[in-house]
């Protein structure tokens, strides 16, 4: 019988990949509480009418698991988050203390082709400033993108998180004379730059209703590196980042403008500078859509980070780490049914004293059981014979370095604390 295949698209979390998730949530973790925010979450199914009001058309329509519950309401899997927050904002806004400085970690579900880099079921970290209406909260929220990087081993010089703002492309594109009626079609075209060809661009321009001229200056305006000296909003922007130390991170990049409605000032994603890969992370200010929800009128800004891009970007870059899958710091071996009850009463001694230690389930040669115990980076092991049991000692092995003692079986968990913390 054919072994039955996973869902197109998700995963499967084997040991070692759920160590690694570990280890980048408590990166993102470390991260986010350092700043002061706040660890929430929201349903993993909301009504469609939530995605509907502002995210974008391709979201709603061509991304998102979309069903009918059985009373007849649509409902989808949360393809995003930002729009769940807006939604429990405005539910307390008037009883949460503000500013809100909330950030998440977990699962999100969208209906696209899987490819390198892309999968329809991932995990995400959303970070998130809400009731601040400044250039400097924005620089706080890039500033905590920059140091989750350098705090996983990624420089400047492997990844880059790129910046621009919607007033002052706004600003732009009425210069060159397109109508604010286009501005929403534009955007979306700025946003496909990278994801179509030199012609398949071109032609996107005209059908969005740009003549020729226009599309000439919205291509001169695009290669404009000095632009943001002209935005109020991005000097103080760039200036607070310097002041946040993370200035070696952000450049300006005004083909940056992000794909989603709801965004009404700062931009930003992160991307590698080799170009393998989509963007890493993306955000930005919405300022309206709290109130778009049916809540008060309050100003955000935040970002959201995949981790199967990450993951990608921190193997190219050499900085994934080596994790352990095992939890245990010692394997109490089983010599032979005769000595199997000792071993058991050993580990639960261990237990008792702190230490994570496992019972190798399987009487036998002493080889096997360290061979399975150095597998799985378990850094101890404590053996117990007939002749430990005789004069109540233990013999214990630190496999890493090879180092072996034998002690009186009452000061075995001392030992092993000492034994882990290396010589003196």
């Amino acid at each position: 019988m054919a072994i039955i295949q996973p869902v197109k698209g998700t995963r499967d979390f084997y040991p070692e990949d759920l160590a690694f998730r570990r280890w980048l949530y408590e990166h993102i973790r470390a991260v986010s509480e350092s700043y002061g925010y706040q660890e929430y979450d929201g349903p993993f199914i909301e009504r469609l009418d939530l995605y509907a009001a502002k995210s974008s058309e391709e979201l709603v329509k061509e991304q998102s698991f979309v069903f009918a519950d059985r009373g007849g309401d649509m409902v989808a899997l949360r393809p995003e988050l930002t729009l769940s927050l807006a939604r429990m904002v405005a539910q307390r806004s008037k009883n949460l203390p503000h500013p809100i400085r909330w950030w998440s970690f977990g699962p999100f579900w969208r209906y696209e082709r899987p490819q390198k880099g892309r999968t329809r079921e991932f995990y995400q970290w959303n970070i998130d400033l809400v009731g601040v209406d400044s250039p400097q909260a924005d620089a706080e929220i890039a500033s905590i993108g920059a140091s989750f990087f350098r705090s996983v081993g990624l420089r400047p010089q492997d990844i880059r998180i790129l910046v621009n703002d919607r007033r002052l492309a706004e600003r732009q594109l009425k210069d060159i004379g397109i109508s604010s009626s286009l501005w929403p079609s534009v955007f979306k075209l700025i946003d496909r730059r990278d994801k179509l060809s030199v012609a398949g661009w071109s032609a996107y321009a005209v059908e969005v209703g740009l003549n020729a001229d226009q599309l000439a200056s919205l291509q001169k305006m695009l290669e404009d590196a000095e632009a943001w000296r002209t935005s109020p909003e991005l000097v103080a922007f760039f200036d607070a980042a310097e002041a946040l130390g993370c200035s070696e991170y952000l450049t300006y990049d005004p083909t940056v403008i992000r794909g989603l409605d709801y965004y009404t000032g700062t931009v930003f994603e992160a991307r590698d500078t080799a170009g393998e890969h989509r963007a890493i992370l993306g955000g930005g200010r919405y300022d309206n859509l709290v109130a778009d929800v049916g809540g008060e009128r309050l100003p955000g800004t935040g970002f959201a980070m995949g981790d199967v891009v990450l993951g990608l970007v921190l193997d190219a870059a050499a900085a994934r780490p080596a994790l352990r899958t095992s939890p245990s710091t010692v394997l109490v071996t089983n010599f032979d049914p005769a000595t199997q009850q000792a071993s058991l009463v050993l580990c639960q001694e261990l237990r008792s004293a702190g230490l994570r230690a496992e019972w190798f389930p399987e009487p036998g040669r002493i080889p096997r059981q360290l061979k399975y115990a150095d597998r799985h980076g378990i850094p101890v092991a404590a053996i117990l014979g007939p002749d430990e049991i005789r004069t109540s000692q233990v013999t214990l092995k630190h496999l890493p370095s090879g180092r072996q003692t034998t002690c009186p079986q009452a000061e075995a968990s001392q030992r092993i604390l000492a034994l882990l913390a290396g010589p003196a």
